[in-house]
Order: C-alpha cells, then sequence, then structure tokens
C-alpha cells in the first residue's frame, strides 16, 4: 500500500525570553507561532473499517498535537529553568500567569525538538511522524524532519 503524508496546521500564541542572548530576545516577548504536523502511514484497507481510507484521522492527529503542544504553551511564557529566568517565571506563576520551565533555552529550534518527542510518544505505531514546522514569525522558522534524525 503507498505511503501518504498528511499535515494539520495550528497557531497558540506563546511568550518567551532568552537567558545570555545578546540580542533584543533577552527581553520577554511573545510570538504568533504557526506549527505544521506532517505524519506518513498507509491508508486503511479495511473495508467497513470506520476510518477506511485514512491514514489518521485529522481529528485524532488534533487532539494529540492540542493537548501535548497547543493547550500547554498557548498564551503561557517559557522559560529555561537552569536560569535566573527560574525566579521571574515564579513571580509570574504566583500572581496567576501560566508559566512552562524547560530544560533548553526555549528557541524555535529547540522546542520543535521538544515538541517532536512529545509528539512521536502518542503517535499510533503505525503512523510517523514525518516533520514539522515551527512558524515563530512570517519570515522565519525551524524545521524537524525524521530523515535527518
Amino acid at each position: 500500500m503507498s505511503k501518504i503524508r498528511i499535515t494539520k496546521e495550528f497557531t497558540f500564541e506563546t511568550g518567551h525570553a532568552l537567558y545570555g542572548y545578546d540580542g533584543k530576545c533577552r527581553n520577554v516577548h511573545g510570538h504568533s507561532y504557526k506549527l505544521a504536523v506532517t505524519v506518513i502511514g498507509s491508508p486503511i484497507d479495511e473495508v467497513g473499517h470506520v476510518k477506511h481510507g485514512m491514514v489518521i484521522d485529522f481529528t485524532d492527529l488534533k487532539k494529540i498535537i492540542k493537548e501535548e503542544i497547543v493547550e500547554p504553551f498557548d498564551h503561557a511564557t517559557v522559560f529555561n529553568k537552569n536560569t535566573p529566568h527560574v525566579e521571574l517565571a515564579k513571580e509570574l506563576s504566583d500572581r496567576g500567569h501560566d508559566v512552562i520551565l524547560v530544560d533548553y533555552q526555549p528557541t524555535s529550534e529547540m522546542m520543535i525538538i521538544d515538541f517532536a518527542d512529545k509528539i512521536q510518544k502518542r503517535l499510533p505505531d503505525n503512523i510517523l511522524l514525518h516533520c514539522l514546522r515551527l512558524r515563530e514569525t512570517e519570515t522565519s522558522y525551524a524545521e524537524w524532519h525524521a530523515a535527518d534524525q
């Protein structure tokens, strides 16, 4: 059976700051992220199966991405927990703000690696994560490809 790639796109708003960075992104700021998730698999060939002809139901893929990425990251601020930003994170959290502490510098490059790991753990065995594209601005994005790993 043929292998088919399907892609679902998501948007979310997230703030971050890059500790130790020598440019403007050292300041707390936010982005309207756009995440494209592409998976690969063979369409279900079982006649009478409710998902006959689908690689994966877009609704099922959406559920995974919403739970792992969109819901936690949307309108949250991400900080590297191994930097003094942890103090700012605590202050914001104490004031009721959504904060995510990660063990990496929260660049698009590092976030996409984290996202790939989270998504791969949730996909059915017969579906492979093919690639991710995380667009930080209209002109800047990071890509993750399974073939490069």
